[in-house]
């Protein structure tokens, strides 16, 4: 186990959830995608779980490569230029859109990812650097500091949210909580919770008469959980589908692979994934929900250890945001909060989300390494001016000889 944790450097409360989450991943996904494979695979009910398990170790691979080979300060110095390429990316794919993309993904031919998910940690990390630039111990960031995180947070909300509402909503909660973690004052906070509220209540009436983006799917979304979904009066829906999931578990669950509900869900193996956990493993579920707790809870330890303001503020932001993912998609599986469309991370099948995933944690990490070689340097400074000089051993002979 010491070879292993010695290759798995930084916390290894965090190394354990993730390997655990790992675990139930390939379980969960394996099981949730039996239709799917049969719809699309020819029943080859292993290609999913083959394609998993790459994309986990693949996983794995960019934690290593960020926690061994890209320092703390990288982050922040190149956080505003990838903040800026991301844009830009969107803004492409955006555009690809009106031309019949899906305005999400961004294809290179060989390879497709969402910028979505590039511009999530670089603005994270461009966040945590001004609020670590503007930290006084008498005075809270400026007005002009709360301005710039404003309006570039704002821009790329705005870009994110005519294709994917949810994560852009996400995305800016982040931000919010990370503002208030930098002492940025309560007064700004509140305003801009107001505009935010402003700003949903006219996304929802002008979607009524403006096709704009992804704010219709928002408003239907809205609708369908205050006054309930018309298509119920149809057939079961897939929110349906995850409460019946939810019931059926129980306390015990119906083993692994033990899933009926997950046949009649097309987003049985990511949105809803989830509840099928519970249906499969009832209140045995609970443990990944206390992983992400714990997963907080050694981010926390992290952030208390680290000396400096930016890798404190990254690592809360990075730590926000993967957490606050999971209790989104809990939420909508039990039909605590509408339908978003957010995923289970580190659970849910994923491709390149899966690798973006991957490096935020790999930051997370990076900095508990940096914590621990700091750390190790002092001690070895301590030591080494504890330690007399070689003359003073010398003098202290000759004196004893005398």
């Amino acid at each position: 186990m010491n070879k292993i944790f010695g290759i798995l450097k930084g916390d290894r409360g965090i190394w354990i959830v993730l390997i655990f989450l790992s675990l139930f991943s390939l379980l969960v996904v394996y099981s949730a995608t039996g239709s799917l494979a049969y719809r699309q695979m020819n029943g080859n009910t292993f290609y999913y779980l083959v394609k998993q398990l790459v994309m986990i170790l693949a996983g794995f691979g960019v934690i290593l490569l960020v926690v061994n080979r890209v320092p703390v300060k990288y982050m922040s110095v190149f956080s505003p230029i990838v903040l800026i390429v991301g844009v830009l990316l969107l803004c492409v794919a955006t555009v690809l859109r009106v031309g019949g993309g899906t305005g999400r993904t961004f294809s290179l031919g060989f390879i497709s990812f969402q910028p979505a998910e590039i511009v999530k940690i670089a603005l994270v990390c461009f966040v945590s650097r001004l609020l670590a630039n503007n930290q006084d111990s008498e005075n809270p960031p400026s007005l002009n500091t709360f301005l710039w995180i404003m309006g570039i947070s704002g821009i790329s909300c705005l870009i994110i949210a005519l294709s994917n509402f949810s994560t852009a909503a996400l995305l800016f909660l982040t931000v919010m909580v990370l503002m208030f973690i930098g002492r940025v004052p309560l007064k700004f906070l509140g305003m801009t919770v107001v505009g935010g509220i402003a700003a949903v209540v006219i996304i929802y009436v002008l979607a009524s008469s403006v096709n704009i983006g992804r704010f219709n799917t928002v408003r239907g979304r809205i609708d369908r959980f205050i006054k309930g979904d018309p298509e119920s009066e149809k057939g079961i829906t897939q929110a349906d589908y995850a409460q019946i999931a939810i019931f059926r578990g129980g306390q015990g669950g119906h083993g692994p692979g033990g899933s009926k509900v997950r046949n009649h869900m097309a987003a049985a193996y990511n949105d809803f994934i989830f509840a099928i956990l519970v249906e499969e493993y009832g209140w045995i579920s609970f443990v990944v929900i206390l992983a992400y707790i714990i997963f907080a809870a050694r981010s926390g330890l992290i952030i208390r250890q680290t000396k400096r303001t930016f890798p404190a503020f990254m690592v809360a932001g990075l730590t926000l945001m993967f957490v606050f993912q999971a209790l989104i998609n809990m939420g909508v599986s039990t039909g605590l909060l509408p339908v978003t469309g957010q995923t289970l991370p580190w659970i849910s099948m994923g491709g390149t989300s899966t690798l973006f995933t991957a490096f935020s944690l790999g930051c997370i990490l990076r900095v508990s390494y940096q914590n621990t070689l700091e750390e190790s340097d002092a001690e070895q400074e301590a030591i080494s001016e504890d330690e007399p000089l070689e003359e003073d051993h010398a003098f202290a002979e000759v004196g004893a000889i005398d």
